[in-house]
């Protein structure tokens, strides 16, 4: 095992997490991909125990289990201050991109140069996820217990369809069971393990870190609610705030819930309109939950009242995106102290152990399901260019070790290329 780096300066974590939401495509199985390589084997500012604990913990919670990663991995080198940062700027590029998009979407449709970058980009965001698979699996994978509960978590989200959270929550279960009886089969010693101690975190000041979060989190609503009661700012708001904290899963798991309510129910969105908002998120950096800042500004753009359509558009767009992710760093600010003093639990590191194999499995899915997608799109003809494109770009990640970012920006420059030679 490689020894830890030395802890980064907080400016030069803030240029990291930068560099980091304007690469993070993929969806979460790509962006957990990228922030493994790069903070655990790159630079080694994370040990791969502390990452796969956080990973764990955000696979439990409500929201997008990435940006939630990257908001622990934030906390853990620079506290709160941290957490805040990585967690912005993990969005923040995203966001600004869908925002652009969403603009040239309602005015000028799709353009042709746009998609044919986002062809290139899927192909290159395959070979990520598949790299990941590979990484994590080969680090988690250390027992035959780890093995079964990574095959039935694949299993059971592909063939059988079962819900996310009775995947993860049931592997949690059996590793906690497993590790009061046999903690050894999960790969966790029998004793009590010594780690790094963590500094106690007073029970006031976690209640005042929660009350200002909550007051951040709510106080747009209640502010659009009472300039306009009923009206589609305060709509989004509440909506969107509630699926914040049901929707376990990410965004996979929260847009079918969404897509429903947001076409049949409030009419905001048409169906087609979804899936056009779908695939800009999931070829653009950012979080996939991005989606859902596309669904409010069209309701904006659709119902703008006194104000013109971009404005009402941007007010929707920005209402909606800041209720999705203030309690997305809610959770992690204010439960990761509490989660990492736990670390040398022996019942919960069996737990988390048995969460981090069905995580495996877990991406597998991912991996399979966007490999369907990119590759055979229309489910009659395969994509040979998507095909060529993601296995270059995985020989060139996992052979010849090429960084990320250039084979991003080669995915994307081939997909430009090839309306041409077509």
């Amino acid at each position: 095992m490689s020894t830890p780096a030395p802890a980064p300066t907080f400016r030069e974590a803030l240029r990291f997490w930068l560099k980091l939401g304007c690469i993070s495509f993929g969806g979460p199985a790509g962006q957990i991909a990228v922030m493994h390589r790069e903070l655990v084997e790159r630079k080694r500012w994370i040990e791969e125990s502390r990452f796969l604990h956080a990973l764990n913990f955000c696979m439990l919670l409500p929201g997008p289990e990435a940006t939630q990663l990257a908001t622990y991995c934030g906390w853990l080198l620079h506290g709160v201050r941290g957490g805040l940062a990585a967690g912005v700027l993990f969005v923040l590029p995203g966001a600004a991109t869908l925002w652009v998009l969403s603009w040239i979407y309602v005015t000028y449709g799709e353009v042709a140069a746009v998609a044919a970058v986002f062809h290139g980009l899927k192909a290159t965001v395959l070979a990520i996820v598949v790299a990941a698979v590979l990484r994590i699996g080969r680090k988690a994978l250390t027992s035959p217990v780890a093995w079964v509960l990574a095959t039935a978590a694949f299993g059971a989200l592909f063939f059988l369809h079962v819900a996310f959270p009775l995947v993860v929550f049931g592997a949690l279960a059996i590793g906690f069971m497993g590790g009061r009886w046999a903690p050894q089969a999960f790969g966790v010693a029998s004793e009590p393990q010594p780690v790094a101690p963590t500094v106690a975190v007073p029970m006031a000041s976690t209640l005042r870190l929660a009350g200002i979060g909550l007051a951040l989190w709510f106080a747009p609503v209640l502010l659009a609610a009472a300039l306009q009661p009923g009206g589609v700012f305060a709509q989004l708001g509440w909506f969107f705030s509630k699926a914040a904290v049901v929707t376990f899963g990410g965004a996979y798991a929260v847009l079918p819930y969404v897509g429903q309510q947001a076409v049949e129910h409030y009419h905001w969105i048409t169906p087609g309109q979804m899936l056009d908002g779908l695939a800009f998120a999931e070829t653009t950096p950012g979080p996939l939950i991005l989606v859902l800042q596309f669904v409010g500004f069209l309701a904006g753009w659709r119902q703008p009242g006194v104000l013109s359509p971009l404005v009402a558009g941007s007010l929707s767009a920005a209402i909606t995106t800041w209720v999705t992710f203030v309690p997305t760093y809610l959770f992690i600010l204010v439960g990761a102290p509490y989660v990492e003093r736990l670390r040398g639990d022996v019942r919960l590191n069996a737990a988390l152990a048995a969460v981090t194999a069905a995580v495996v499995g877990v991406i597998l899915n991912l991996a399979v399901w966007f490999a369907l997608q990119v590759v055979f799109p229309v489910h009659a003809a395969m994509d040979g260019f998507a095909l060529v494109v993601g296995v270059a770009a995985l020989v060139a990640l996992e052979r010849f070790k090429v960084g990320i970012v250039p084979v991003i920006v080669a995915g994307g420059l081939l997909g430009l290329a090839w309306i041409w030679i077509r």
